[in-house]
């Protein structure tokens, strides 16, 4: 079957652009094959500074013809609705149309649609120009006379289709005054020749010779590598980047590693501060020496040239501009140490948090006496809790993070410990921003796991203070990661909190018109039920388990509410666990039939001179010591035991549907029998609500 070949020649596109718009012509390329009739058998994205290209696999030479009946209106129906189905056939008078007779509606229009084949080349060659005309680069220019826009100025389109076996033709279209063809070109400064190709294989053989590697994963893969090698030839280690290699990957056609070196004065500043100065500026990797777990004075580069003179030249201006960038970073970092972090402070003042929640100096005040109020509750000195929280965002107004947003924090850390503040303040200030994503680290030092939390539940309280909650699409001051870190620093290191007391403390310390406290801290409450679902589920807990805890009033202690869901998964999965659930739910679907009916909720204990059937005896007296020992064993925090205590009841139950018919005719017994029901739902909600557990 015919391929397709497609490649855009364009001027260099920006990296962080590339691969979506490789994946970006796949989809709405094959999207439209597909749609045209023309499914196919595989398809391939590529990217390159200056190219995108697709190879689409096994695609029919054409199009099938079809034939379609499409049901119209009745006979006689209004003018507008005739003409409306006329126009949606394609039919130009209802000559063309034929009547069909349904015995139930009467006559109706019908038309008969009949589309011929059509060769796949012409199909192709219809569809590409809007394709490319509404291409949805994120920004895109014009250039020249036209208004047509791209990412970079367009040069060539190469667009061909054919068969393995014969020379394919070239898809006639035209884009911008650019005639789709078959020629392209190599590498802007190694190769930079005109060469003809026909279908996928001699084309990326072809690039290769013109020196383009074509697949940005290969381009990777070369680099790395090669980076590896220069610097274990150096007796070092190479610092990886994923992000970085994908950038400089989008930034070279035919990479080439090189390195080079910078003073040894320079690693009196923190790893980071050269790693990110040297990253941020000249796209460049760092290298570790493998004795010492720091950095050493040497870093790669990554060229786009095989250049005559082995590279000299490139390597001593990549060290010319490293050398001046580090210049300035030592500079921020002496500046910044000779003032105390507790300087800063008044200058917080001056820094907006939120238009609504003021100042970053006024959020610093809620974080002292909030780590103050959960120090106790995490093991944390209450001194040393305060004190971490007091410089947590001091870093923020120094030079280094001015410069480098990403360091704060980490240079918090950095000016403290040099300053001879506490370890653990100092640990405390790097940490409170963790986790900030889903392979983060936790804090667990005490001091830093009590400022972590106080600045999580502050920007919680905050926002939902303000009516700033997130959307199904949009979530901009990520709150559903501050509420997943708490999550993970809660379950991780053990704790016992009380979430909705917390909750509550932090919203109160906030100036802002707050409404119904308890509505807030249920709401915020619920948000962490979703949040803990999602955290939950990698590890196979059922989210229909944790509705059943949370449903209980008082479960805002997140510790406790994931062992009940683990003991609650267990006994569920149990046959006295199914067994038990189906009694329930058969006891509550007549309850809520008869409630339904009544209008009214059936309440009251049943009364024990009421039972005629040794089934009722026994099923009430299950229910009294299967109610009392779950409670006992839930105050003990013992759920394993409560679900074993629970689990005394199936038999019971089983029982009681077996020789027992609930809906007697005497009004009074019956009603004595429904209030049995009601007490096999109540001594279970001891324990979860079983309501909410699917089965």
């Amino acid at each position: 079957m015919p391929d397709l070949l497609l490649e855009l020649f364009s001027e260099e596109i920006p990296a962080r652009m590339q691969r979506k718009a490789a994946e970006d012509l796949k989809s709405l390329v094959t999207n439209a094959l597909v749609e045209a009739g023309l499914p196919y058998e595989g398809a391939k994205a590529f990217a390159t500074p200056r190219r995108l290209a697709l190879h689409v696999a096994g695609v029919p030479s054409g199009s099938a013809a079809t034939r379609e009946e499409r049901k119209g209106p009745r006979v006689g129906s209004p003018e507008k609705a005739v003409e409306g189905f006329l126009r949606g056939a394609g039919l130009s008078s209802l000559e063309e149309a034929s009547i069909q007779n349904d015995p139930k509606k009467g006559d109706f229009y019908v038309a008969v649609i009949e589309k011929p084949g059509r060769p796949a080349i012409d199909i192709i060659a219809e569809f590409m120009p809007a394709i490319l005309r509404n291409f949805p680069w994120p920004k895109s220019m014009r250039w020249g006379s036209t208004s047509t826009r791209w990412v970079r100025p367009l040069h060539s389109i190469i667009a061909t289709f054919g068969p393995e076996t014969e020379d394919p033709d070239v898809v006639p279209f035209e884009f911008d005054g650019i005639q789709s063809g078959k020629t392209t070109f190599g590498h802007r400064f190694l190769a930079n020749e005109a060469f003809s190709v026909r279908r996928f294989d001699d084309y990326a053989t072809g690039l290769e010779k013109h020196k383009v590697v074509l697949d940005a994963d290969r381009r990777k893969e070369i680099i790395l590598h090669d980076a590896k090698d220069r610097a274990l030839a150096l007796g070092l280690d190479l610092v990886e980047d994923p992000g970085l290699l994908e950038e400089v990957a989008g930034l070279v056609e035919w990479p080439v590693v090189l390195t080079g070196s910078f003073d040894e004065d320079f690693l009196t500043i923190p790893d980071e501060c050269i790693q990110l100065t040297i990253r941020v500026n000249q796209k460049c990797f760092v290298l570790r020496d493998p004795t010492t777990g720091r950095l050493a004075n040497r870093f790669a580069l990554v060229s786009n040239l095989v250049a005559e003179d082995g590279g000299k030249m490139i390597v001593a201006g990549n060290e010319k501009v490293i050398r001046a960038r580090l210049s300035d970073a030592r500079f921020f970092w002496d500046t910044d140490l000779k003032s105390r972090l507790s300087d800063n402070l008044p200058k917080l003042d001056d820094v907006k948090f939120h238009e609504k929640l003021g100042s970053v100096g006024e959020r610093v005040k809620r974080l002292i006496a909030l780590s103050a109020e959960l120090a106790p509750l995490v093991g944390a000195d209450q001194t040393k809790a305060r004190r971490g929280a007091e410089l947590a965002k001091a870093d923020l107004v120094s030079h280094m993070v001015f410069e480098f947003p990403e360091l704060q924090g980490l240079m918090g850390r950095y000016y403290a410990a040099a300053q001879g503040e506490d370890a653990s303040v100092a640990t405390a200030i790097e940490e409170h921003y963790k986790p900030q994503g889903p392979s983060d680290t936790v804090p667990t030092d005490p001091v830093a796991v009590a400022v972590a939390l106080a600045e999580k539940l502050d920007l919680l309280a905050g926002f939902w203070a303000i009516d700033e909650k997130p959307t199904g699409s949009k979530d901009p001051y990520a709150l559903r990661r501050a509420a997943l870190g708490i999550i993970r620093i809660v379950l991780e290191n053990g704790l016992r909190i009380n979430l909705g007391k917390s909750i509550l403390s932090a919203s109160g310390l906030h100036q802002v018109q707050l409404g119904d406290p308890s509505a807030l801290v249920a709401d915020l409450l619920s948000f962490f039920a979703d949040r803990l679902k999602v955290h939950l589920k990698d590890e196979g807990a059922r989210h229909d388990l944790i509705d059943a805890i949370f449903a209980l009033e008082g479960q805002d202690d997140l510790l406790m509410v994931v062992r009940r869901v683990e003991a609650l998964g267990k006994f569920v999965s149990s046959d006295d666990g199914v067994n038990l659930l189906a009694g329930y739910k058969r006891a509550v679907n007549i309850l809520r039939a008869e409630e339904k009916k009544d209008a009214a909720p059936v309440t009251g204990k049943p009364h024990a001179d009421h039972f005629q059937e040794q089934a009722e005896i026994d099923l009430a007296a299950a229910i009294d010591t299967a109610r009392a020992e779950a409670a006992e064993a839930v105050k003990a925090e013992d759920f394993e035991g409560a679900m074993e205590a629970l689990s005394r009841l199936r038999a019971p139950v089983d029982r009681f549907f077996e020789d027992i018919l609930v809906n007697a005719d005497d009004p009074a017994l019956r009603m004595n029998r429904l209030q049995l029901l009601a007490e096999i739902r109540d001594a279970t909600h001891v324990v979860a609500d079983f309501s909410k557990v699917a089965g």
